[in-house]
């Protein structure tokens, strides 16, 4: 299976090395027919250090790195 790819905003830098993405997500409401936007904060691993807030970034799956990080930040 593929590894999916998403792209965010980066919210926070405080931790070494990790970095958290806010991902947008638009669609229609199946019944209303309004568009909807929902974000999900995914924690990243960003080994250099590399990426500031404020930053849009793509962040691809991979094998867990921590308790919570399940990504990591590909050039943006």
């Amino acid at each position: 299976m593929p590894k999916r790819i998403l792209q965010g905003t980066v919210t926070s830098d405080k931790n070494d090395q990790t970095v958290t993405v806010l991902v947008e997500r638009r669609f229609r409401h199946p019944v209303l027919k309004k568009t909807i936007r929902k974000s999900k904060k995914y924690r990243a691993h960003d080994a250099n250090n590399a990426f500031k807030v404020g930053d849009e970034v793509r962040i691809i799956e991979c094998a867990p790195k921590s308790k919570t990080k399940r990504w990591e930040v590909i050039a943006s």
